[in-house]
């Protein structure tokens, strides 16, 4: 069965920090890039890094630049998120998907171009 799960969130005060973690089973990531979102009930998904199948190529959404860090471990077919400095209006449920791009250097931040998502992990910033 092909998944994505994701840990590592939780309660967390301003200014603090998480690592969160997108495994994946029964496939390997080497030929899927992926995409890190968010969303907060009655809100749109908000897009907020992605990674490419090589690792070679990351992008971030201006709302997360510098504070967030998308990376991957290929012997663990892991992605994993570190967010930093966290705000109160970072509070949401984290997502990661994948999109199959082969061996091509391209991630995309529109959730639309990706097929397989996780079930999501809580990331609640509050003092």
């Amino acid at each position: 069965q092909l998944q994505l799960v994701e840990s590592g969130g939780g309660l967390v005060q301003p200014g603090g920090s998480l690592r969160l973690s997108c495994a994946a089973s029964g496939f390997t990531l080497d030929y899927y890039a992926i995409g890190w979102f968010r969303q907060v009930p009655g809100k749109e998904r908000e897009e907020i890094s992605c990674i490419s199948s090589t690792g070679g190529t990351t992008n971030y959404a201006d709302s997360v630049k510098g504070r967030f860090t998308i990376s991957k471990d290929k012997s663990k077919n892991t992605v994993y998120l570190d967010v930093n400095s966290l705000k109160p209006e970072d509070t949401a449920v984290y997502y990661c998907a994948a999109q199959g791009t082969g061996r091509l250097e391209y991630c995309t931040l529109f959730p639309s171009s990706y097929s397989k998502w996780g079930q999501g992990t809580q990331v609640t910033v509050s003092s």
